[in-house]
Order: structure tokens, then sequence, then C-alpha cells
């Protein structure tokens, strides 16, 4: 997730520019810069980590009192030099950094460039700054303004102009933006970790303002210029604490960022009412031809694999196979030119899934792959690319990274279907439009954490915890128990509801949690029989069930509730309560969450 910083006042403007990138670092990045005004605007940026941008600076003379910083995530175009930002105008004149997404930038880079303009890099950020010299006329402000009524989608932006030096224009939609008035000057930046030196008091933007910073201070305005106001903050955390937005771990910060990185991954993905892919080295008739689909994965990878199949299948009507990454190689599978493979990690390094997909390669498969880093190795190896733009993870346990790959399997499964043409147009965009609702459901589910707080408190001290579902809900089960196990260190198992019978049954004594995904669809009377099953022998049952079920309570100790849906999209509500009992589980009982003993956040090793 891209790191932003400005600064106006008496200082030079490059070391305080440096200081809040570093503070930012946390959030992940693959390649920095910085753009200082002094008569003209010297940009410097450098693919790769901080450091190597500041050792391009070293010989340099950077002088200046304004000045815009960023660390980029890479969105649109990989991970290179030209890509980094800030991004500039055709006349040099104008720099502009962004973090977010726009959705019609290819729209708006055909028109900027039939009108004469040229663009160097593949970003969809660089349209915003053409945009921004097409409106100037000597108010930076105005071009500003005018340049942000055309765009699409989700934002945070700063933009200096040689011709008014002394001002940094800066707005946001969907993406965070703070400012904040220093001794010696006015901030601004994406976290409040890169103004704490400065200033513990800030101002947070709301959706669609815009704010000129000069070194006496800040002024807050609408698109359409009319005076507006933040929303006023004093923050008393000290660094580490801040890096997590307040948040006791990197973990539950995460949970709660997945409406807005599902948002992400949802947002720009159909054009004229068709679905499209990020990056698509094959043609259509090449897909019509595919007779078999793999999906290979590791871990929480594996399980977004497992509930994708539910969807490929049902949609596509392909036959669907879910591999573990790590023995797809060894069995020796049938792969043909007809056959897709589908890799899922979230780093795209996974050292498992990535020799699987060199060795799909090997046997002519066609390939695709969902991945949140851009450029990574599986996303270059791979023939298409959907990516998830959840933003870096840092927790060890993957939470939002699932979310996202989830919905961005089942968008990549409506794509199939689309190309197949085994759905019509009509029943694909009326799925896609249920999809749309995921980020506001999963933020009506976060409110269920007081209530699963308490059931962790029952939990808390079992050594044993059983996890069951059917259909989607079993993947899902998977999921909530490798949750609690990786990070409380409770023992957990997941299994197919109706498989208790055939043996784990045998486990279950008087008082043993069982947690049981009890939402409403095709298989819900099975499902209540299953919790009949082990209630019989004494299982202490936590059902997660839709709101408005009025029959499950009668069989279970404890409901939490989630929202309506599609059926094929529960999967995203369910996940969440189970997230949460993972964590206040392992929080009351001391553990370290967010980097749990013996585990790895990127395994790049057999």
């Amino acid at each position: 997730m891209c790191g932003i910083v400005g600064y106006v006042g008496d200082e030079q403007a490059l070391p305080i520019l440096l200081d809040g990138l570093s503070r930012l670092e946390y959030r992940g990045y693959d390649s920095a810069g910085v753009a200082v005004v002094d008569g003209e605007i010297q940009v410097v940026r450098k693919a790769g980590k901080l450091g190597a941008l500041e050792k391009e600076l070293a010989p340099m003379q950077v002088p200046g009192h304004t000045g815009i910083g960023h660390t980029r995530w890479a969105t649109h175009g990989g991970p290179t030099d030209r890509n980094a930002h800030p991004h500039r105008d055709c006349t040099g004149r104008i720099a502009l950094i962004h973090n977010g997404i726009i959705e019609n930038f290819l729209e708006l880079r055909e028109e900027l460039e039939r009108s004469g303009h040229t663009l160097a890099s593949d970003t969809d950020t660089e349209a915003i700054a053409h945009l921004v010299e097409a409106a100037f006329d000597g108010d930076l402000v105005a071009a500003v303004r005018v340049a942000l009524k055309r765009l699409d989608g989700a934002f945070s932006l700063a933009v200096v102009s040689a011709d008014e030096p002394g001002l940094v224009v800066a707005a946001k939609r969907t993406n965070p933006l703070i400012v904040g008035k220093g001794v010696h000057g006015t901030l601004l930046a994406s976290d409040p970790p890169a103004l704490l030196p400065y200033t513990r008091d800030m101002v947070h933007l709301h959706d669609d303002q815009v704010v000129e910073i000069r070194a006496d201070g800040f002024t807050i305005t609408t698109l359409d210029g009319e005076p507006a106001e933040g929303e006023a903050i004093h923050v008393d955390w000290d660094l580490q604490a801040a890096e997590k937005s307040g948040y006791e771990h990197f973990m539950l910060k995460e949970i709660y960022e997945q409406p807005e990185a599902v948002a992400d991954t949802l947002r720009g993905r159909a054009l004229g009412g068709r679905l499209m892919l990020d990056e698509l080295r094959m043609e259509e008739a090449e897909i019509r031809d595919v007779d078999k689909v793999f999906v290979v994965a590791c871990g929480t990878s594996y399980h977004a694999g497992l509930v994708a199949k539910y969807a490929i299948e049902h949609w596509t009507r392909l036959p669907v196979e879910i591999e573990l990454a790590s023995e797809f190689r060894y069995r020796d599978p049938v792969l043909d030119r007809d056959t897709l493979v589908i890799a899922v990690s979230q780093s795209g390094e996974t050292i498992d899934t990535l020799e699987a997909v060199r060795y799909a390669k090997e046997q002519r498969a066609k390939l695709m792959s969902v991945v949140n880093v851009v450029g990574s190795s599986i996303a270059r190896e791979s023939d298409a690319v959907l990516y998830t733009h959840a933003g870096p993870e840092i927790a060890v346990a993957s939470t939002k990274a699932f979310t996202t790959q989830m919905v961005a399997l089942k968008l990549m499964a409506l794509y199939l279907a689309q190309v197949r043409a085994t759905l019509y147009p009509g029943e694909i965009a009326e799925i896609v439009r249920e999809m749309s609702r995921l980020p506001g459901l999963i933020r009506q589910t976060l409110a269920t954490r007081d209530q699963v707080r308490e059931i962790a408190r029952d939990i808390k001290d079992h050594n044993d915890v059983l996890f069951m579902g059917r259909h989607v809900g079993y993947p899902v089960a998977l999921e909530g128990a490798l949750k609690l196990k990786e990070i409380s260190y409770v023992h957990a198992e997941g299994y197919a509801a109706g498989e208790l019978k055939h043996g784990p049954i045998a486990l279950v004594e008087e008082g043993v949690p069982v947690v049981v995904v009890a939402t409403q669809c095709h298989v819900y009377p099975k499902v209540l029989s299953n919790i009949q099953e082990v209630k019989a022998r004494g299982a202490h049952v936590i059902a997660v069930a839709t709101e408005g079920d009025e029959e499950v309570g009668g069989f279970a100790d404890s409901v939490i509730f989630v929202p309506r849906t599609h059926e094929l999209l529960t999967p995203e509500l369910v996940t969440i309560p189970l997230q949460t009992l993972a964590y206040e589980v392992a929080v009351m009982r001391g553990c370290d969450v967010d980097q749990p003993r013996n585990l790895a956040k990127s395994v790049t090793v057999e």
C-alpha cells in the first residue's frame, strides 16, 4: 500500500520527506521517489527499497522547502524506475504522487495521447499528472479540481508545480490522507507515523476534499471549492502503535482493513459490461478450448482455492481439481495444452507454488494466477494475472489476503464463464452487483467482535477445537481451524460435516467446542442434522448462521449471525468471525499474534 508524504516550510524538504518515508516502510513497497521544488522540480525515483533511493540521492544537491515523497506498492505497471512515483507532466513543471486505483485510466490515457500528450510509464497515476497539465493556467488548485472530477476510482494524491512554489495541493477519495501543522512547516501523509516527529495534532480529510498546504498552515475545501473541515484527531500513540493505526496488533488492523481490500480487488474489473483481467497474454479462443482446471496453492491460499472450486464448476461447468502445490509436480499430474492451471499466492514468490507453475509450463498447460504483488515471479510466469490489490500484509497469519483471494478467484471464474458463454451476461452482471455489496457486508460482520470475544473466553482453555461445514462452508471451516492453531497454538481441525461420523466424531466428548458453519444454503438441513449429532455427544456448539435464521438457535449454544448474500459469497462473511475468534483466543492466551512461533510470512524454500 503506497505511502505519501508532503512538506512545505522553513526547513529543507528532502530530509523531512525521507524521514517520513522511512516511517511508512512498514506499509510495504517496491519503489520510492521524491520531488522537490526549487525554481524547477527535481524528481528522483528508484525501484527497490528506500536505501536504493538514498544511494541515488547521496551525491546530489536537492535544495528546496517544498516537496512530496512516495513509496509505491505496484498496481498498474511493474516495480521499475519508470513506474516509480512521482510522475511528471509533459512540461516537467508538475509532479504528482498517488495512492489508489483509477478505474478509467485507460480511457483517460487514450484521450490524452490523442490530444498530444506523451506518457512515459505504465501506471494509472501518470494520466492524472497530464490531466492537471491540460487544465493548468497558473492556478494549481483549480487545475487539480478539474482533473479530480474526471477520475473514477480511489485516490489520495499530492501535486506540486514549479510555477507555484510553497504550495502542495492534495485530495482524497477512499484512501486515507492526513495533514498537520508543525513548528517549522505543514505536512501531509497517508498515515500518522510520518507526522509524529513534528506534531501530534492532525486532521483526517474526508472523501472528495481538497487541501492546500503552505508553510503557515492548510486550507480544506470541497471539490467545488466550498470551505470544508476534516476530522481533527490528537495522536498519543507511540510510533509502533501509530504504524498499526492504534490497533493492538497488525493482524487486527488487517482484519479491519478487509472491507477496503475487497473493494480494491473489485474496483475497475468491468469495462463496458465485460470483466477484465489485469494482464492477459492469451487469446480468448485458447480459453474456450480449456477442458480441465487445476488450482494450485499452499496454506490459506489452498483454502481459497477450495472455495473457488465450487464457483468455477458451478459457473463454467469445467471439472476442477484443487492441488497442494507442494505435492503437485511430484505426483505426475496429467496436463496438456487444454489444461488451465490457476496458481494462488499472496506474495507471488511462494516456492512450492512457483515450482508447480514452472512444471505446468513445461507440460504446455495454460497458466493464470491470482497474486497480490505486481511483477512477482508467479505473475511473470503466467499467461494471465488477476491482482488482489490487498496491499501488504504484515501479520504472518493471513486474513485480508484470504478474503481478497476468494473474491479474485470468483471474478476469474466469472471471466471464464463470460468467455465460454456458460452464463448469460445478465447473470454475470447480477453476481458482480452482489459482490459489490461485500465490502459493506464485511463491515457489518466486523461488528460481531464483542460477541466473538465472549465466546473466546469460553474456549481459550480448551486443548482441542473442531470446525465443520458443508459445501463452501467446508473450506472456511478448514481456514478457521488453521487460524486458531497457528496463532493460539490450540489443536484445531476442520472437517466436512458429513465426514464427522466416519471417524472424527470419536473426538467429541462433553464440553468440546465445535464451531459450525451453518449459513443458509441448499444443504442447510443436513448441517442442522450434523449439529444435532455432535450436540448429542456433549459438544459445545458455536454456529455461524445467516441473519434471520430462527431455527439454528435451538441447537447451538452460541450463534454468530452474518448478513445474507449469494450462497457462493458467504465464505467472505463467515471467515470474519472465525478470524476474530482466533485472534481473541491468541490474545487471551498471551501468544505472539503477529509473529507466531516457527512460521514465516512467505515460504521461499521447499
